[in-house]
Formats: C-alpha cells, structure tokens, sequence
C-alpha cells in the first residue's frame, strides 16, 4: 500500500541500527505511518562472514506471532550484536538473552525445529528478488525508494523525506 512505509533491515547491519535509531525519533512525528518490518539477511548462509542473523530473523517472526513489542525485539537484538556481543548464533546463549520477552521454551523450541525458517527465505526472497533491494537498510513506500549506500547506509533526512511523503 502507498501508504505504509517497508523497512527491509538485518540485526548485523551497523547501518540497519542508526537507521532504526533515526526512525525510532521520527516516529512521534509520523503516528499515522503505518510500517511494515521486513529482516532480511544482509549475507544469507553458506557463505561465511560471520555472524549470521538467520536465528534473530526466525526469533523475530515468533516474536511477531506472539504479540511481543517489535520495537522492544529489536532494539534487543541491535544490543545483542553491538554493545553486549551475544553470541546470536547459539540458540540457547539467543534464546537467554530475550528471556524477559519471550517464552524461552517455545521460542527455543521454534528456533530449534525451524518454524519460521520458511518466513525467513520469503523475507529474504521478497528483499532481494522482488523489491531490489541491493544493500540495507532499504525502504519502499508506494513507488518510492530509499536504499542505502552500500558501507554508508541512509542519512534521518533522508528517512524524513521519505516520511513526509504521501
């Protein structure tokens, strides 16, 4: 819809995180602004760059289904990645870490048995297959586009803009 405003994003992107930190500012300004969260994995598996977000990704899908604060969600995993360093590649350490916001049991259960392992490819599949999206943070609103700067990522102004449009 042209007026929702598509956020495609991955937990280990530096970029992802200040664009999330920007948008999480705006967002008083903007309360009609419907988004929508699209994580995607900014370098999917087998190649190996480390580390990968797959786990946070499924998490997030469960966290979703189960009615946890999106926002509450990432601002965790973003916390995880760069200032607490978790070790979001083991289940039990991931699973540990957002104990207070899930219930650790069906969420390690879910990562586990791959329930939203299929979420996952369609996100990424809608990400890089379907909406052009070349680098994250990207946002689509209607037929407009924002993408980021490959290793610069996307400047608040640029979000605002973005915003404002309708």
């Amino acid at each position: 819809m042209k007026n929702e405003l598509h956020i495609f994003f991955d937990y280990i992107c530096p970029y992802c995180l200040r664009a999330h930190n920007y948008l999480k500012e705006l967002m008083p300004e903007y309360p009609d602004q419907a988004i929508v969260w699209h994580p995607c994995e900014s370098h999917p598996r087998p190649e190996r760059f480390g580390p990968h977000s797959d786990l946070c990704i499924q998490g997030y899908f469960y966290a979703l289904e189960h009615g946890v604060d999106i926002l509450e969600y990432h601002d965790r995993m973003y916390q995880g990645v760069f200032q607490d360093h978790v070790n979001i590649e083991d289940i039990d350490i991931l699973a540990d870490y957002v104990s207070d916001l899930v219930d650790v049991t069906k969420f390690k259960s879910s990562l586990e048995q791959g329930t939203y392992l299929e979420k996952l490819k369609e996100s990424n599949e809608l990400a890089f297959e379907h909406s052009g999206v070349w680098a994250v943070p990207a946002y689509r609103k209607g037929d407009l586009k924002l993408d980021a700067v490959e290793n610069v990522g996307v400047t608040k102004e640029q979000i605002r803009h973005l915003l404002e449009q309708s």
